[in-house]
This record gives structure tokens, C-alpha cells and sequence, in this order.
């Protein structure tokens, strides 16, 4: 049998739900089929929607576009929705991921000021992987920077590699932020690297989430390099298209994200190397 020139892994490429922001979750799933992405990474957040379990699962079932992973409401907007209780916000999330056949729920590393949290996130967050199939995959964050002043917002810490987590989630717009090396992240995170948000960044004090290749990370360098490792994670496209304006921009963006993580996200085979390492042959 000729062997294949491409291997494609069996990574599936999501669209984050806040990917379509100022629009609702029942539109990223619209767009997310009309486009062609393998599912959808449901960003729980103030849309009433997003916290549906049930109207989550008939979006997925009318649009049959699975539901691949679920973002806890970490964010500093989202701070009363499904409890102001942390714990129990990541309990109903793995709740919902569990119903909705997701197999990540993403959370972000506890605010400074949120105390106890943070004495007990890297056990808990254990505990809680150690009783359900889901992946928590506890994503990098950055230092918050204003003129020339920085500030630790997150503890243990913004670096997630520095604590002892089962699953990891890589974000390429808070590398840049961050202004760290993303490919030596990858390194450090190892076989614990689970699931990617792709996105792009130019350094600036802004977590600016743009488009694949718009920016100075290394998207793509990164995409092929999981496809020669044959990852198995999933690849989200979380890009801000809120300055589009008009859902024609906004679906062209999210088209062209699409685009760049499908051709990346392959590896040439032995045979195609051997093919280039020998003119005319």
C-alpha cells in the first residue's frame, strides 16, 4: 500500500463559543457547522444559554455539532454566574461536561485575592480529576501590566507549568502577553499538554487573541509539531472578532482561523521527507 504523503492526527478543531462575541452561543453554533469545525469549546459566561445544560445539548443535536469541552466561568465577568462559590463552579461544570459527552472542562488558575481557593486549587483541582473521566485542564495566564507597572493577578501563579497539574491547556494569545517563549511552555507541559486555545498576540499589555498568523507566536510551528507527536487534545480557535463589523467579517475570520489550524495541523510522512531529501526522485 503507497504510504500517504499527509498524516492528520486525531485532534479535533473546536470553535470557542466566545469566538463570536458580541453574538450569542446559539450563533457560534450556527457558524461553527456552517463552517465546517469539528465541535465547540461552550464558554460559560452571562448568556443565559451558555449555563442551559439542556439547551446546550439541543444546539449540539439541531446543529450536530458535538460539544468537545466546556470553560468554567473563571473570568473576573463571570464571577456570580453558577455560584460565587469556585469549587462549585468547576463541580458543575465537570457536571456538564459529563452530560454533554465533553471531554475537558478548562479553568483558569485562582485570583490572588481569592484565598483559600488558591491554598487549595492544586489538590482540589486532583481530587476533583481523580473522581471523573473529564480532563481539567488548567490553563497559563500572564501578568496583568499597566504603563510600566506589572501585577501578579493569579496564584499560585500565571506560569502553570511551575505547579503539578494532570492536564494542561496552552493559550498562544497569553503566551504573548505573557511574553514568554511558547514552544519552551509546550516543552515544560510535556505529555500533560491536553488541549490548545490558538490564537495569536503581539506582546502588547492586552490579551489580544487574534487571528492565527496576525500575530508573533509560533501557531504554526506549534500546530505541526503536535502533528508529528500525533496529539490527540483539541485544538480551539479562540479569537476576538469583536471588531468586525458585520457577521460576513466575522465569519471570514473564523473561516481563515479554520484555514491556517487545518493546513498546519499535519505532518508530512517518512515517505514525503525521503522525497524532498531527493531531488527528482
Amino acid at each position: 500500500m503507497t504510504e500517504p504523503v499527509v498524516r492528520i492526527p486525531d485532534a479535533k478543531v473546536a470553535l470557542s463559543t466566545a469566538s463570536v462575541y458580541p453574538e450569542s452561543t446559539a450563533t457560534a453554533f450556527e457558524i461553527a457547522a456552517r463552517l465546517g469545525y469539528d465541535g465547540v469549546e461552550v464558554m460559560v459566561w452571562t448568556d443565559p444559554v451558555s449555563q442551559d445544560i439542556e439547551a446546550l445539548r439541543r444546539l449540539s443535536d439541531y446543529h450536530q455539532v458535538p460539544i468537545l469541552a466546556v470553560h468554567a466561568p473563571c473570568l473576573l465577568i463571570t464571577q456570580r454566574v453558577w455560584s460565587t462559590d469556585p469549587w462549585v463552579k468547576l463541580q458543575r461544570a465537570r457536571a456538564a461536561a459529563e452530560k454533554l459527552d465533553a471531554s475537558t472542562v478548562v479553568v483558569h488558575p485562582p485570583f490572588r485575592w481569592q484565598r483559600a481557593y488558591a491554598r487549595e486549587f492544586v489538590r482540589g483541582i486532583w481530587r476533583m480529576a481523580d473522581e471523573t473521566d473529564v480532563r481539567f485542564a488548567v490553563e497559563n495566564m500572564y501578568p496583568w501590566r499597566y504603563r510600566d507597572r506589572e501585577m501578579l493577578a493569579y496564584a499560585p501563579g500565571w506560569d502553570v507549568t511551575q505547579d503539578d497539574y494532570r492536564h494542561f491547556t496552552i493559550d498562544l494569545s497569553h503566551t504573548a502577553t505573557a511574553r514568554t517563549d511558547a514552544l519552551e511552555m509546550v516543552d515544560r507541559m510535556g505529555d500533560r499538554l491536553a488541549h490548545l486555545h490558538l490564537a495569536d498576540g503581539q506582546g502588547s499589555n492586552k490579551d489580544e487573541h487574534l487571528v492565527p498568523g496576525r500575530g508573533t507566536q509560533p501557531c504554526a510551528e506549534l500546530l505541526e509539531r503536535l502533528a508529528v507527536g500525533g496529539f490527540n487534545g483539541n485544538v480551539v480557535v479562540e479569537v476576538n472578532t469583536r471588531r468586525a463589523m458585520s457577521t460576513t467579517e466575522r465569519e471570514a475570520d473564523l473561516a481563515e482561523a479554520l484555514a491556517f489550524t487545518r493546513l498546519h495541523l499535519a505532518s508530512p510522512t517518512s515517505a514525503t521527507r525521503r522525497r524532498r531529501a531527493v531531488p527528482g526522485s
